[in-house]
Parts: structure tokens; sequence; C-alpha cells
């Protein structure tokens, strides 16, 4: 952790005190002193508690770098990375057995991963799918980059090639950098991993949905109106050209090279093949970079499923059946696959592996089979079930064996902590807030030495809840003018049954200054309105028609009776989706 005691102390006692809220012009004076320092900008909560644990923390950051230094003496090099995230899985459904035991399906490789590493089993996340790999992916809550929405195609939108990833910082730093699986960042050109930091990349520009959207998907009834085609010709339809019937389903390019469409769009066996593709890579990556005496770092996030069964399935994996079920099974074996790889290639024991969910189970309108195990919620929720996710770290010779940690730690603490594994926290940009907090003390020392004791819950752009400890305060939906039960204990309550008012009072002027620091921050350092709009889907060298048709208007733009870009930045309602 390289942040100045002496500037949070300073901070941190002016905020506990609340005299920064007394003098605004002075608190945005105080907020930017880190980045004048040359420091990371933390959000506010940050110095409170390095104010208290600073000279601490630095005690075991020294003891840390001599083990990292060392490490590298006997390798020759920093550590290799890799992060494994899969989708929408709830606390216990993984690396617990014995919950397993009782629900017709088991994943023998993750419980494996969870017994011979560190078992984290109060890793926040966001609550969806695109917000939670933004924030992974640059450390910041999702809000910050205006990634705070799960995108679906043909979205025209992505990712502002101003935010700083991890490969970017990690590539500085030497690394070899690479991403496979599923992105879901943007459909935009400068929003394709290869142009966010990424040697290369095979990779989906959208959720798992466009599997769904086959011919086989629309007669099943998965999809509706997709292809007309299908039905007797409806004499009341008149515009064919809004329907997104040719994306593409998977992309692959390398850095400052040529993207193309990989597999057939249509094909579902393909989409599946997807993860096979993505370990296989991962695995020759990987002994590339050795080969080379070079460190790597891979994003291996697999799409896991499909809407539709796989073709070259004869039958269902697990006695469950469910959705949930088969996911996992399937995912199991990637891990599986990934672990054997890196024994075989003898790398093991110099590669980091954090396997995690991106979100909490699909609860809520999604599939059959997503049910909440522990906590209460689901997908989207800011309801422990939502944000709380199955997390494991494995690092043989380094993390010790059977740990498991009730520490908080937030999904954005990767971002920070493979910084400092890498030694490439020096080009961390200055100039925004970092909400990713340097974890690393809490994988070389376990349960008990985590830097974090906070989350603030974003649905979207509306701040939902925020957790302090043992505590948590819900503003979503909370009364207006006088409080209700909106505060719960989450060591009595973990699913969040009981909202209490006045046993915790006493945490509501905690919580309200909480706020008023993160907000003051807010005001500092602005947050991106959204994304970043755009053209969808150009770039691809061997682009289909139908794919082409995406980013052309439908009309005769010299038509209308104005130019649209006179007043938009860009076209967007006239590249959505439009084809002939």
């Amino acid at each position: 952790m390289k942040q100045s005691f002496a500037t949070g102390l300073k901070l941190a006692l002016a905020l506990s005190t609340g005299l920064v809220m007394a003098n605004p012009v002075g608190a945005a004076a105080k907020a930017k002193a880190p980045s004048t320092n040359g420091e990371i900008i933390h959000d506010a909560e940050f110095y409170v508690l390095e104010a208290q644990n600073g000279p601490q923390w630095a005690t075991e950051d020294q003891d840390i770098d001599a083990k990292i230094a060392a490490l590298k003496a006997k390798y020759g090099r920093p550590p290799n990375i890799i992060h494994f995230m899969w989708d929408d899985s709830a606390v216990g459904d993984v690396g617990i057995p014995a919950i397993q035991i009782t629900r017709g399906f088991s994943t023998p490789n993750i419980n494996r991963v969870a017994a011979e590493g560190l078992n984290m089993m109060r890793m926040y996340t966001e609550p969806a799918c695109t917000s939670s790999r933004a924030a992974v992916i640059t450390g910041r809550l999702a809000v910050r980059s205006g990634m705070h929405t799960v995108s679906f195609p043909v979205e025209s939108s992505g990712m502002d090639v101003g935010e700083v990833t991890m490969a970017t910082v990690l590539g500085k730093a030497g690394y070899n950098t690479a991403f496979y699986g599923k992105w879901h960042l943007g459909d935009t050109q400068p929003s394709y991993p290869v142009n966010m930091g990424f040697d290369e990349a095979l990779w989906t520009p959208y959720n798992q949905v466009p599997s769904a959207w086959t011919p086989m998907g629309e007669m099943i009834g998965v999809v509706s109106g997709m292809y007309p085609q299908l039905y007797p010709k409806d004499p009341y339809l008149m515009d064919n050209s809004w329907q997104p019937a040719g994306t593409p389903w998977i992309l692959d390019g390398r850095k400052g090279g040529a993207v193309r469409e990989w597999g057939t769009p249509l094909s579902v066996a393909d989409f599946y093949r997807l993860d096979q593709e993505s370990l296989a890579r991962t695995l020759a990556f990987a002994k590339k970079a050795t080969a080379e005496n070079k460190p790597f770092y891979v994003a291996f996030w697999p799409v896991s499923t499909a809407f539709l069964p796989n073709p070259e399935e004869r039958g269902k994996l697990t006695t469950n059946k469910s959705l949930t079920a088969e996911t996992l099974t399937r995912v199991d074996k990637l891990v599986g696959g990934l672990v054997a790889g890196l024994k075989e290639q003898g790398i093991d024991d110099n590669t980091l592996v954090i396997v995690m969910a991106d979100n909490g189970a699909f609860t809520h309108d999604g599939p059959p089979g997503m049910v909440e195990t522990l906590y209460r919620g689901g997908k989207g929720d800011y309801l422990e079930g939502g944000v709380r996710v199955p997390a494991f770290a494995y690092w043989p010779g380094v993390i010790k064996p059977g740990q498991i940690s009730g520490d908080m730690i937030f999904e954005a603490d990767l971002f920070t902590t493979f910084a400092h594994l890498a030694n490439a926290e020096k080009y961390i940009p200055r100039d925004r807030i970092i909400d990713g907090i340097d974890q690393t003390s809490l994988l070389f020392n376990g349960d008990g030495f985590s830097r974090r004791d906070y989350h603030f819950i974003y649905q979207g752009t509306n701040l939902s809840a925020a957790v302090k400890g043992r505590f948590k305060r819900v503003w979503a939906g909370a009364k207006a003018g006088l409080s209700g039960p909106e505060f719960y204990d989450l060591y009595v309550d973990p699913r969040e049954e009981h909202g209490l008012l006045v046993p915790m009072l006493n945490t509501k002027s905690m919580f309200n200054r909480q706020l008023q620091r993160h907000n003051l921050w807010i005001t500092k350092y602005p947050n991106r309105p959204g994304p970043t709009q755009g053209p969808p889907l150009t770039g691809i060298e061997n682009a289909r028609p139908a794919t082409k048709a995406l980013s052309q208007p439908p009309v005769d733009m010299k038509k209308l009776p104005f130019d649209p870009r006179e007043v938009a930045k860009e076209p967007v309602p006239f590249t959505m989706s439009d084809q002939d």
C-alpha cells in the first residue's frame, strides 16, 4: 500500500469529526491532495481506515514486498495472474460440498480449489453483468465509468477509451495480456478488448442472449418476432429494418491487428465451443509467455451456457437438471482443465488464480433453477444475495490451503491487488477515484487481514444501500422525512428479513456522514453519465452483410429534413439494428 499515512491521517480526522462538511471548498482541496502527491485517489472511507490502521499496514507491506521480491528472484519474473469469472451464482452454490450433496450436482474441481486455497466468503460485486465486469476491469465502481446498466444487443455504445483497464496497467509493467469469453462492455470498436489494453482476445460483445436469436429459438418461443419469414405474411408490418437479426456472437482479434467474426453466429454448438476454445487459448497463451520468460495476465470469463440446449450434448449433465446445476458443471470442468494445465506446464506455483462469479443468482425473471441458497435476493438486487458471490483464491505454495475468510472484499480490489503483485502500481491513474483497495495482505496473511470494511451498492445510477462492517442501511424505497426500518445487522439477520429502526438509530448518523463524504468525492471527481455512444460492430474484417447493416442507416440521410449528426454526438437512432 503506497498511500501516505500522514495525508490519510489529516484527512480522516477532518472527515470523522464532520469538519470537512462545514467547509466544502476546503474539502475539495483535501480530496485533491493525494493526486498532487502522486498517490492513488481512493474514496473517502479509505482514508478513515488508513488513519487508524496505517502503521500496521506499513509493517505488513514490508513483509509482503519482501516475499514478492523473493518469489520474483526464485522464478525470474513476477507472478502470473488468471482471473476466472462466470455468471450468476449464489454464495454456497460451489465450494461447499455439504450443500451440493442435497441438490443433485457437484463441482469437485472448484471445491478442490476452495479447499486448497482461500475461500472468500464475503466477496462483494456489482449487482449485474456489465456493471460487475466494468468494476473489476477498471478498479472503480461501475457508476464512475458510466457502465452502470446491463447492455443488450444492439447497444451502439461501450466503455469510454478514457478508462484505464487492468490489462493496460499490467501491460505497461511487462505482462502479456489476453481476454477470453464474455466481455459485455460494449459493441463499439473503441470498446473492443483489443483496444482496451489486451494483446489478444476472443470475446462476445454481449451476454448470452443472442444465443437464443435463432430460427430454432423462434420456433420454440424463446424469442418472438425476429424471423417473420417463419410466419404467414403480416399485412400490417411495414418496417422490417428494426430487428437485430444480424448480430455477431463472437469476435477474435489482436491489438493493432484485424478483428474477425469467429464461428458461425447461428450455430448454437459454436457458442458452446467458445469456452473450450478459451481454455485451450489460455493454456497456449501461458505456455508462450513462459517460453518468452514473461509474466501473463488472462481474464478468462466463460459464457458458460446458452439459452438453447447444446446440440452436441445427448442428455443432462446432472440429476438436478436446472440451468444453474448444468452451468456450474460446465464451469467446473473448465476450472479443472485450467488447474491441470497449469500444473502440467509447471507454473501453477507462480500463478495466482481467482475463481468467482460476477453477481448473484438470476432469481428474478431469469431461467428456472436459479435459487438464493444462502442470502436473500439475486441478480439486480441491493440485497446481499445480489452482490455477494462465491470467490476463491488459489496459489500453491503462497496461499495456505484450507483457509476461510470472513473479511469484506470488493471485486474492484483485484485491480489494485494485481497491480501490487505485478509492481505496476505506478501505472494506476492518479486523476480519478480508484475504489479498489490493495488486498495483497489478505492473500498472504489470510483471515482478518482485509483493508476494507465498507461498500456502496448501486443499482444503475441509484445508490441503494451501503454496508459498514456488520451493519447495512438501505436507501432504496426509504421513507422520506422520517427514517423507517431500513437498518440491518448482518450478523444476526444475514438474510435481511427484519429491518430495524430504534435498535439501530445509533448507526444513522454514521451512515449519513459516510454518504456525505462519498458524494463530496463525486463532486470533486464526477462520474461519467453513461457509456460512450458510437456505431456498433464496425472494423470487422470478415463482417457478414447482415453485420455491416447494423451500423448503417435505414434511410437515405439526404432525404431527411436535417442531418441528425448536427444535433447528436452519434447518429444512434439511425445505427441501432437496421437491416434491409
